[in-house]
C-alpha cells in the first residue's frame, strides 16, 4: 500500500483556503484540464469573473509569465466554444511569483492577474477586496494542518454532492404528462370532426382570423393552436411536440411547461394577426417554436451540459425552420417568430430551477407582459 504525504506548507494551505472559498461560498466548480500542472481552474458562468485560476507553480521571470498568459488564452478559447460565451473574464491568482515578474507588462482585456503569498496579502489587495469583499474574512479557520485539510475536503465534498443532486434532479427523466395531454387534445380535435363529417367547420370556427378576433372572438388566439389543416400538418407538429416537449417538460416541470406553451401559442397568434390580418391561421407550430425558445434559454443556463446540443441541434433547427418559413408559401412565419419570442421571454419569467434569481424572474414576467401588451395593441387596436 502506498503512503501519500500531504505537504501543508504556507502556499498549499492558502491555495486550499481559496479553493474552499470559491467552491463553497461562490459556487465555482473545478474544470478538468489536461496539461495544467500546479494550477486549479474554477468556473462559474453566473459570476462577473467566470473563470478563476489558482496558480501554485513558481514563475520566476517575465518570459514564463508571458507564456502563461498565452497558454491561458488558448484554453479560454476552448472553454468559450463549449460554454457559448463571448467573453470569459478570468482572474488569475498567483501564489508563487518571482520578484522580477511584472504583471502589468502583459495585461489583456479578459485576464486579470493578482499576486498573493499569504493571508495578509489577500486583505491588502484592493482588487480582491472590491471583487470579493468577504474573502479575507472567509479565509480564517480555527483548524490547522491536517485538521484544516480534512475540514476543507469534507466541506467541498458536501457542496459538490449537493450540486450533483441538483443536476440529477433537473435532468432525471420524468413522465411528460402535459405533452401527452396536448398531443391527445390535438388528435381529438382533428379526428372527431372528421368522423362526424364537419372538419371544415372546425377550422372556420376555431382558426385564428384577424377580422373575427378584432370583433371579439379572442378564443381563436388559443383555439387555433389545436386545429390543423390536414393530416400531414398534424403529424409533423405532433412529432415535433413529442420530441421537444418530452425533453423540456422533464427539465422544467409540467406547470412551467404548460404556461410557456400556452403563452407562446397566444403570442404567435397575435403576431400572426398583426402581420397577416386577413389570413386564416391554424396549427401548433407557434407554441412549438415557443418551446424551442424556452429550451434555448434553459440550455444556456445549463450550457456546461447542453452547450453542444444548443450549437449542433437547437439553433440550427430554429434557423432552418425560420428560413423555410420565409421561402415556402403557406407557412405562417409570423406565428413562429411570435411564439419563439414569447416562449423565451416566459421561460425567463417562470425561471430555471436552481439557476434563476427572483430578480431575473420578475424582470422576465415584466418583459413578457410588455411584449404581450404590445402585441395586443398592435393586433386589436392599431
Amino acid at each position: 500500500m502506498e503512503e501519500h504525504i500531504i505537504d501543508m506548507n504556507e502556499k498549499n494551505t492558502l491555495a486550499m483556503k481559496l479553493l474552499h472559498y470559491f467552491i463553497t461560498e461562490k459556487g465555482y466548480t473545478p474544470i478538468i484540464l489536461q496539461g495544467a500542472e500546479d494550477e486549479i481552474w474554477l468556473e462559474n458562468l453566473d459570476e462577473d469573473y467566470k473563470v478563476v485560476r489558482l496558480v501554485m507553480r513558481y514563475i520566476h521571470n517575465d518570459e514564463q509569465y508571458k507564456f502563461d498568459v498565452f497558454k491561458t488564452n488558448r484554453i479560454l478559447r476552448k472553454i468559450k466554444k463549449k460554454t457559448l460565451s463571448f467573453k470569459l473574464n478570468t482572474l488569475s491568482i498567483f501564489l508563487d511569483l518571482g520578484g522580477a515578474v511584472n504583471l502589468d507588462e502583459f495585461k489583456t482585456d479578459n485576464i486579470t492577474a493578482v499576486e498573493v503569498h499569504e493571508d495578509a496579502d489577500v486583505k491588502k489587495n484592493k482588487l480582491l477586496k472590491s471583487i470579493f469583499p468577504d474573502l479575507s474574512r472567509k479565509l480564517k479557520f480555527s483548524e490547522e494542518g491536517i485538521e484544516l485539510f480534512i475540514k476543507v475536503t469534507n466541506d467541498i465534498n458536501k457542496h459538490n454532492q449537493k450540486d450533483q443532486e441538483r443536476v440529477a434532479d433537473v435532468f432525471a427523466p420524468k413522465k411528460p404528462i402535459v405533452t401527452y395531454a396536448l398531443i391527445i387534445i390535438n388528435i381529438l380535435v382533428f379526428f372527431i370532426p372528421m368522423l362526424l363529417g364537419n372538419s371544415d367547420i372546425v377550422t372556420a370556427y376555431l382558426g385564428s382570423y384577424g377580422p373575427f378576433v378584432k370583433m371579439g372572438e379572442y378564443y381563436r388566439l388559443i383555439s387555433s393552436a389545436f386545429v390543423h389543416a390536414n393530416l400531414a400538418h398534424l403529424l409533423f407538429n405532433m412529432y415535433a411536440l413529442w420530441i421537444i416537449g418530452m425533453q423540456l417538460e422533464s427539465f422544467i416541470g409540467k406547470w412551467r411547461f404548460l404556461v410557456v406553451y400556452l403563452f407562446s401559442a397566444i403570442c404567435g397568434s397575435l403576431l400572426s394577426v398583426v402581420i397577416t390580418p386577413n389570413a386564416l391561421s391554424v396549427g401548433a407550430s407557434g407554441a412549438i417554436f415557443g418551446l424551442l425558445g424556452a429550451l434555448l434559454y434553459f440550455g444556456y443556463h445549463y450550457r456546461i451540459y447542453l452547450g453542444t446540443v444548443i450549437k449542433s441541434q437547437i439553433i440550427p433547427l430554429i434557423v432552418i425552420n425560420l428560413v423555410l418559413g420565409f421561402l415556402v408559401p403557406g407557412i405562417d412565419n409570423a406565428a413562429h417568430i411570435g411564439g419563439l419570442i414569447g416562449g423565451a421571454l416566459m421561460m425567463i419569467g417562470v425561471g430555471v430551477k436552481y439557476k434563476s434569481s427572483t430578480f431575473e424572474k420578475v424582470n422576465g414576467l415584466i418583459v413578457s407582459l410588455i411584449f404581450f401588451g404590445f402585441l395586443v395593441y398592435m393586433a386589436l387596436f392599431a
